[in-house]
């Protein structure tokens, strides 16, 4: 089978939504001979890639009846969700494992895995969102609970946004209202990084957009992921009827 840098699920839907998952997996490109030299239990860490972000994404396409573009490269071969003049753009060390398979990766190396996994990854993305004037982007992503030698983060969910909150607000004022939820707002990280995939796809175009992160303990079974996505597309939806034309 034919290696692609990205997949789409539903490119026929047409609703108004589109979900990313930027990290959706921890894949090894064949032609970095499939390893970066991590051990297995390094690649099934956050490090790589963001656990249960794929199913919950492409659950919450299906209940919203919109294309989901999801990653197929680790974030440790070049991070998709970092613009292309971002210094943690390719990893050496990240939270405390050095990654051998980036060690000797110079200038050539970087442009050669931009080309090859980034920008083709970017190009499909910019089709999508420019198949229609309204597009609304939702980006997917998960967190650990706690980083090697860091507080216990409290949140079950965090929605990020930069200056552009016109839809995160309200969003988050229902997540808000869920008794069981502790949210974060630009939590876990900052909400807002120069040439990352929202400022890129969303900001820059004036398309309506949030981004997500859930716990991933709370997403690590397809059941988990199922319900996560049934759970939050009726709060977009209601969110997105709030946020004037």
């Amino acid at each position: 089978m034919t290696y692609t840098p990205y997949e789409i699920e539903g490119e026929a839907r047409n609703s108004r939504w589109l979900i990313t998952c930027d990290h959706a997996r921890n894949t090894v490109p064949p032609d970095l001979g499939g390893s970066l030299g991590l051990p297995d239990a390094d690649m099934a860490r956050h490090i790589a890639f963001d656990p249960g972000a794929e199913g919950v994404s492409r659950a919450l396409g299906r209940a919203l009846d919109a294309p989901v573009i999801l990653s197929n490269f680790s974030r440790l071969v070049i991070d998709p969700n970092r613009g292309e003049d971002d210094p943690t753009l390719l990893m050496k060390l990240y939270d405390g494992s050095i990654i051998p398979g980036n060690r000797h990766a110079d200038a050539a190396e970087r442009e050669r895995r931009l080309n090859a996994y980034h920008r083709p990854y970017h190009a499909a993305l910019e089709q999508l969102a420019a198949r229609r004037a309204d597009t609304v982007i939702v980006a997917v992503h998960s967190f650990t609970r706690q980083l090697r030698g860091r507080p216990t983060r409290p949140w079950h969910v965090g929605i990020l946004h930069a200056w552009d909150s016109r839809l995160s607000d309200p969003f988050i004022a229902a997540l808000e209202a869920e008794p069981d939820l502790t949210v974060g707002r630009n939590q876990p990280y900052p909400g807002h990084l120069p040439g990352d995939a929202v400022d890129r796809h969303a900001l820059k175009h004036g398309r309506n957009n949030t981004l997500i992160e859930l716990r991933n303990d709370l997403i690590e079974t397809p059941q988990q992921q199922e319900a996560w996505g049934q759970r939050l597309a009726p709060m977009l939806e209601a969110a997105l009827a709030q946020v004037p034309d």
